[in-house]
């Protein structure tokens, strides 16, 4: 096996999650390490947490707001968001998302309230 991957994210195949529709990738390289997610926000986006994963969201198109137990904050284009466990979180507008969960995502650690 090589020392690398690649994927391309616009050809993967959605699948439904909490913040709308998103395009996974590496799940089955790095040993659980690390994921990415190209994500496009829905309006019906809930607010969840983890308990064990950390995000990185990285805005790639559009406006609106991060909501991080509670509060909302503005984001944009090229806005970064660093989301420890816990934190109660969901994005809100017209936005298209990169998103990276540490260690892989895995759909087991999705909590709603």
């Amino acid at each position: 096996m090589a020392n690398f991957a690649i994927a391309q994210l616009d050809e993967i195949p959605g699948v439904p999650c909490p913040c709308g529709t998103a395009r996974r990738a590496f799940a089955e390289f790095g040993e659980g390490l690390a994921t990415v997610h190209m994500t496009t926000i829905s309006a019906e986006a809930q607010t969840h947490y983890h308990k064990r994963m950390t995000e990185i969201y990285v805005v790639l198109e559009g406006e609106g707001f991060m909501e991080l137990d509670g509060e909302r904050i503005p984001v944009r284009p090229r806005s970064s968001i660093f989301i420890k466990p816990g934190c109660r979180h969901r994005a809100v507008g017209n936005l298209q998302c990169l998103i990276v969960p540490i260690p892989a995502f895995d759909p087991a650690d999705e909590w709603f309230d």
